[in-house]
């Protein structure tokens, strides 16, 4: 990952906005945010004085549940599921993407090691 995608994904998961705030930019009641929070949809920050601090990363994740719920029809159970699946497709995505980039460097390797050795390529 690049120094700006981190650098975005920081700033991102900076905690931001009280809870009263955050339900206004997301249209929903705090006391919503409270129940999304208990049954674990969402996980804001706490300030030293045990204040709620939602993040711009949170602020989207409850945009995509109200999304879910409101639009969708999408009941909590399944927005729970819905959150479990893309967790675990971001995991696997991944570590694909890690696979792709150790062949790739094995690739390479290789294509030095022909290139400086272009005789042993006759053996292969």
């Amino acid at each position: 990952m690049s120094k700006e995608t981190n650098n975005s994904n920081d700033k991102k998961d900076r905690p931001l906005y009280v809870i009263s705030v955050a339900a206004e930019l997301v249209d929903m009641h705090p006391q919503t945010l409270r129940l999304y929070e208990r049954k674990g949809l969402i996980e804001p920050s706490r300030s030293t004085g045990k204040t709620r601090l939602y993040s711009q990363r949170d602020i989207e994740h409850l945009q995509e549940i109200r999304r879910l719920t409101q639009e969708l029809g999408v009941n909590l159970a399944g927005v729970e599921e819905v959150i479990k699946l893309r967790k675990r497709l971001s995991e696997l995505q991944g570590k694909l993407e890690d696979q792709i980039d150790n062949i790739h460097e094995e690739l390479q390797a290789a294509l030095i090691r022909r290139a400086l050795n272009p005789a042993s390529s006759d053996d292969d």
